[in-house]
């Protein structure tokens, strides 16, 4: 989403109302414009970001987030996941059963992401915080390698090429 237009819009707004107040207002009006671009713009990211978390309190399980892609705001809506639809079994007429396919290994990486709220105590969080940042990683991207070294008794692979930038690094995190 393109924010130059609305801030484009308060450009204007402010230098019209500045009209009203003569050489002066005018000029510092043109004065405060390019400092309260970046000003207008964290705003309305703030009100984008608080609006998408009402939208994803209305879709839960699903979610709308909002991620910071350069100067604009990008949306990623992540649909909640659709059972699959009850079927009961029966028994085989004859002749032997089909094999059922084995499950994945645990540490494949098939690109699904499932979403849960994850509730510790306080004093956990800040250890799991500190952990995270004391090792370079986001705490979702440091709590996912936990559990995966406690389920598997090993690291699982470096991270994804996902969500990195020309020179290589990552970018998580929330925007509000």
């Amino acid at each position: 989403m393109d924010l130059t237009p609305y801030v484009d819009n308060l450009r204007q707004e402010l230098a019209v109302a500045a009209n009203a107040g003569g050489d002066e207002a005018r000029a510092l009006a043109e004065r405060l414009t390019a400092p309260l671009e970046s000003a207008a713009r964290l705003t309305l990211l703030n009100a984008l970001s608080a609006a998408m978390g009402e939208v994803t309190r209305e879709l839960a399980p699903g979610s709308v987030d909002v991620r910071l892609r350069g100067l604009d705001p990008e949306f990623v809506v992540t649909q909640p996941s659709v059972p699959e639809p009850f079927q009961e079994a029966r028994a085989p007429l004859a002749g032997p059963a089909a094999p059922v396919p084995s499950p994945p290994p645990a540490d494949a990486d098939d690109g699904a992401m499932a979403r849960i709220n994850f509730r510790l105590p306080a004093h956990l969080k800040s250890r799991a915080e500190s952990a995270a940042t004391a090792e370079g990683l986001s705490v979702n991207a440091w709590l996912v390698r936990a559990v995966s070294l406690a389920l598997d008794g090993k690291e699982r692979p470096g991270p994804s090429a996902r969500g990195t930038d020309s020179g290589g690094r990552g970018f998580t995190g929330w925007v509000r």
